[in-house]
């Protein structure tokens, strides 16, 4: 009764008084955080890279670094989840220009033999990799920044103002790239080639950012 009672005070604490907590060193309060916001972290690195273990990997890191640098930590309106998603963010444009420089090495090494494939027990793991490699196929046909504006928002749900904070661009701009972004995955979606992309596409988000109140 006493462990029910303290897991339901912390979950009624604000990140804000969390936060303050985990800063000083409190192990607790971080593990309660990373309760709270971890699902959302996951869906905004799948979103990113459409490989469940890479998000997942992604997820772990952003809370090591989060933890590793809490010093510099800003929670933002009441909430730490707009400086997790700049992490994520960060980590997913790093892993992407290490990906880049090993797959340029790996194109100057001759051919491995080709392994027999062991997935059958990972079937649900395949399919959700399959539809959204399916979407990000086209997705990544836009501009890296209008490709983070789309997740941010489109994705992860973050408001205009969230966006624009964890991305160091103002307002205005936030909001033109996201139109731009939709504008050309409309026309993209729109193509011969992408009609078979444009079913698993339709779950790319909301028809617009959510706005302050």
């Amino acid at each position: 009764m006493v462990v029910d009672i303290c897991r339901v005070m912390a979950e009624m604490e604000t990140d804000q008084a969390l936060w303050a907590r985990a800063r000083a060193g409190d192990a607790e309060a971080f593990g309660t955080l990373f309760e709270r916001h971890a699902m959302a972290v996951y869906r905004l690195c799948f979103w990113r890279t459409g490989d469940v273990a890479l998000a997942e990997d992604l997820s772990a890191a952003v809370f090591l670094e989060t933890w590793r640098h809490r010093a510099r930590v800003a929670v933002v309106n009441g909430s730490i989840l707009p400086w997790l998603f700049g992490v994520a963010s960060n980590l997913v444009r790093g892993h992407r220009r290490a990906a880049r420089r090993r797959e340029a090495a790996l194109r100057r090494l001759p051919p491995l033999p080709v392994e027999p494939d062991l997935a059958d027990e990972v079937a649900g793991r395949v399919d959700a990799e399959t539809t959204m490699r399916a979407v990000l196929a086209v997705v990544r046909q836009l501009p890296e920044r209008d490709q983070e504006v789309l997740a941010l928002c489109g994705w992860a749900g973050c408001t205009y103002e969230e966006a624009a904070r964890i991305l160091g661009v103002p307002v205005g701009t936030v909001r033109s790239r996201l139109a731009r972004a939709r504008a050309r995955l409309g026309r993209l979606l729109a193509e011969p080639d992408g009609a078979g992309t444009s079913k698993a596409g339709s779950g790319v988000g909301p028809a617009q950012g959510r706005s302050e109140p």
